[in-house]
């Protein structure tokens, strides 16, 4: 991390949440020390004249990229956080799906000690075993569970303090109990994967899960009579909807919808297996077999989609072309996510906030990314 200062302009930035023009930032230890619009103070180190200058995307639900899964005996971590960093996501949560717990607990302790070794990692994932049968998706139907104490008690000693999220259907038996027991560890329990009602969803919510995993995906679809978790969640101004913005996982109607009804709440996912960044083909997704055509991977058996392929930079373009405005768009990819997870350091141009900064060209494609002020891509 370099201890000098470093001036950066650009044609645009989102500073303090507001994208403005002709901008410019100062960063010295990889904190920003100033921000400002106009001429800077001194002529700028790095000069970015025609980039949209934004925060680092923050990615809360990836399960891995390039041939390789955080679920594998031995991921290739440095490749996976380098293929994401080269589209902009400078923090990333390790996301784990359903396995038996004796599989799960040495999974869970591995991605623990690389979040604790690198500060790339936010932490671990728990995509199940917690999940409803009926909207389980691609996890494995027989490695289920239901949240037992004994359960979360060994997934939190395995984690050592760093299980960041846990997704959880809350009509399980002891669902409501272990969202308690989860909060009260400090881990941010999201409600997926699930056949809820609104009215268990809202239990959930005040039990304490703060997130909905994936909105729309794993779930009941909204209906008049029967609005279930994705309408509990947009009206709590407590959760945050996590959303797989690709153009197949959610129509862009309803993205644009979610943009709009959730102001400030919505977050970016990528949900990204194996597959990202490589071509068509097979492949696996934890203990199930997947097919991936057009870059859309589905379950060889049965069809579900499978995760995506998605990064988080195509996420923000997808938005913004459902009809979001680039400033809320860039915020779903940062700071809404970084403040689901309780990180007012992160997914910020202001001063104070860590140098985490992701450059955009013209086509809102990335041409470069800083992580605490150092290149990473």
């Amino acid at each position: 991390m370099s201890e000098s200062k470093v001036l950066m302009r650009a044609g645009r930035a989102l500073l303090e949440g507001v994208l403005v023009p002709d901008a410019w930032l100062e960063f010295e230890g990889g904190v920003i020390t100033a921000v400002g619009q106009g001429a800077p103070p001194r002529a700028a180190d790095i000069d970015l004249p025609r980039a949209t200058l934004a925060p680092g995307f923050v990615d809360l639900h990836c399960h891995g990229a390039v041939g390789s899964a955080f679920d594998d005996d031995a991921p290739d971590w440095d490749a996976v956080l380098g293929f994401h960093a080269a589209h902009g996501t400078t923090r990333q949560a390790v996301s784990l799906v359903t396995a038996p717990l004796d599989a799960l607990v040495p999974r869970v302790r591995a991605a623990a000690a690389r979040a604790a070794a690198d500060p790339a990692v936010l932490g671990v994932h728990l995509e199940g075993p917690f999940l409803a049968d009926s909207h389980r998706g691609a996890h494995d139907p027989a490695a289920l569970a239901a949240p037992t104490a004994d359960a979360v008690d060994r997934l939190l000693e395995a984690g050592d303090g760093h299980v960041l999220q846990v997704t959880i259907a809350p009509e399980l038996p002891g669902a409501l109990e272990a969202i308690a027991r989860f909060s009260a560890a400090g881990v941010r329990v999201a409600v997926g994967h699930t056949g809820a009602d609104a009215a268990t969803a809202r239990a959930a919510f005040h039990a304490g899960a703060t997130l909905l995993t994936h909105a729309c995906n794993g779930m009941p679809p909204m209906h008049h009579r029967s609005p279930g978790p994705l309408a509990a969640a947009l009206l709590d101004e407590r959760v945050t909807l996590e959303a797989i913005a690709d153009g197949e996982h959610v129509a862009a109607e309803m993205l644009g919808l979610l943009a709009r009804s959730a102001p400030g709440r919505l977050a970016l996912i990528t949900d990204a297996m194996a597959a990202a960044g490589m071509p068509d083909g097979a492949y696996r997704i934890g203990s199930l077999d997947v097919r991936v055509e057009d870059g859309l991977p589905r379950l060889a058996e049965g069809g579900s989609i499978a995760g995506s392929t998605l990064t988080l930079d195509r996420a923000v373009r997808v938005l913004v072309e459902a009809g979001a405005p680039l400033e809320a768009a860039l915020d779903a990819a940062s700071r809404a996510p970084a403040d689901a997870i309780g990180r007012a350091d992160l997914g910020r141009i202001e001063v104070g906030a860590t140098a985490d900064l992701v450059a955009l060209d013209e086509r809102l494609e990335v041409a470069g990314t800083w992580r605490a002020g150092e290149p990473v891509a």
